[in-house]
């Protein structure tokens, strides 16, 4: 219960302060979301565009926690995994706030979980989060950048509550890590991924072991975790 209590207190709080207590929306949040959604990054500060589209790929890597965790749970996960490619930790903080701690495997994977279970596309993830993370500090003057983003994140709602979602979601991967990790009987030293923002989770994905698919290893999960 105080853990549910937990997440729900942070999501009512995150949405109180993106409304309330962030600066201002800017006349230009729409055009500047659509010329980063088009790829029109000539006039836009790097790390702005380097921001934005890491925040593209925290719900792919979420989604490969998520879903499979949901099939242990009394609901479905994937609208919130959906609702996070758009609004990011806001839809993924109700759903560690309803979910129950479970270490249980399945042992039939759909062809969704398949994709995401591939180590591809955790592959994939950190090659894109290291071009894209290169491309912000080499875009440019990067001490001008920085002083330009800082006035941005406090001039800029749109800017400001982007920022903040991205520590959120750096900082809510241990509240499903563990989880994940139990159903794989994974060494614990993947917990150090966890100190690694954003990298860490992608280098989890392309290195946790598989996902074991037998009914035997299945029930033994799930026997283990109930005498806990």
């Amino acid at each position: 219960m105080a853990r549910r209590l937990a997440f729900l207190t942070l999501w009512l709080g995150l949405i109180g302060y993106a409304f309330i207590l962030a600066p201002p929306d800017q006349p230009d949040t729409l055009s500047l979301i659509q010329d980063l959604s088009l790829g029109n990054w000539g006039d836009i500060n790097p790390i702005i565009v380097s921001l934005f589209n890491l925040m593209g790929i925290w719900p792919v890597l979420y989604s490969a926690l998520v879903i499979l965790d949901g099939r242990s749970q009394s609901f479905p996960a994937w609208p919130f995994a959906v609702a996070s490619f758009g609004v990011g930790a806001f839809a993924l903080l109700p759903y560690l706030a309803l979910r129950r701690p479970s270490q249980t495997a399945s042992a039939a994977l759909s062809w969704q979980l398949k994709l995401l279970e591939s180590r591809w596309l955790g592959v994939l993830a950190v090659a894109a989060i290291v071009a894209l993370v290169g491309y912000g500090i080499a875009g440019g003057d990067l001490g001008s950048n920085w002083d330009k983003f800082v006035a941005q994140w406090q001039t800029s709602r749109f800017i400001h509550v982007m920022s903040l979602d991205f520590v959120l979601l750096c900082l809510l991967v241990p509240a499903l890590l563990g989880d994940d990790m139990a159903r794989r009987e994974a060494s614990p030293w993947f917990w150090l991924t966890a100190a690694l923002p954003m990298l860490g989770l992608a280098l989890y994905v392309s290195l946790r072991p598989p996902l074991e698919q037998s009914a035997a290893s299945v029930a033994k999960i799930g026997d283990r975790s109930t005498s806990q």
